[in-house]
């Protein structure tokens, strides 16, 4: 639970569709509009996590080699996004972008259409979530079930806080450019320790009994 909310943590503090958009609704609309589109994140968030645990239960069973492809996948996107992160010239999602006003119902919709065209979140659950998944632990749904429950909980309370705060904070990172680099570092640097430790992890998947 601790590694999957870690990662969950590092992942939701790197900038990408799912932030930008929340802290660009809120900085626009204010903080209503973020909260409604956040909203929708969630229920895109719920919506990946029961396709994925129905899906992950069969693959741990039947399909025990695609194990070690989820995990080199799942290492290979962390790394990508480490890369990202520390790279010279990296953006920070709180730079300031215009957006036209629109009503709660299309904020919502857009929220949970953001999410789910989401790469970070489909790779999470798809590739990620696998790795925290102990088969002597017991049930592989009900593992898969907790796991993702510690993710929607980690990304839809940052990303509440990134909303309430996204005004504030876009200007004070606006004339104090260090912290936006600090922010990138530590991110890059923990998620490039975390997709190490994922790619030389020689735990196996569940095989049929």
């Amino acid at each position: 639970m601790l590694g999957i909310a870690l990662v969950s943590l590092g992942m939701v503090l790197t900038p990408g569709p799912n932030m930008i958009y929340l802290v660009s609704r809120s900085i626009t609309q204010g903080r209503k509009a973020g909260l409604i589109s956040l909203m929708g994140v969630f229920l895109g968030f719920t919506t990946y996590l029961a396709a994925t645990c129905l899906g992950l239960t069969a693959i741990f069973v039947y399909v025990p080699a695609a194990y070690t492809t989820l995990k080199l996948a799942g290492a290979a996107y962390l790394l990508w996004l480490a890369w990202n992160a520390l790279k010279p010239g990296g953006t920070s999602a709180f730079e300031t972008r215009e957006l036209p006003v629109e009503p709660p119902r299309r904020l919502f919709a857009m929220g949970l259409l953001t999410c789910l065209l989401n790469p970070k979140i489909a790779i999470l659950y798809l590739s990620l979530l696998p790795q925290f998944i102990d088969p002597a632990m017991g049930n592989v749904l009900l593992q898969s079930l907790a796991l993702g429950s510690a993710q929607i909980a980690v990304g839809t309370l940052v990303n509440g806080l990134i909303v309430i705060s996204a005004g504030g904070l876009a200007t004070f990172l606006a004339t104090r450019p260090l912290w936006v680099r600090v922010q990138r570092y530590f991110m890059g640097t923990v998620l490039g320790g975390m997709a190490i430790h994922l790619a030389t992890d020689r735990s196996k998947a569940l095989t049929t009994a």
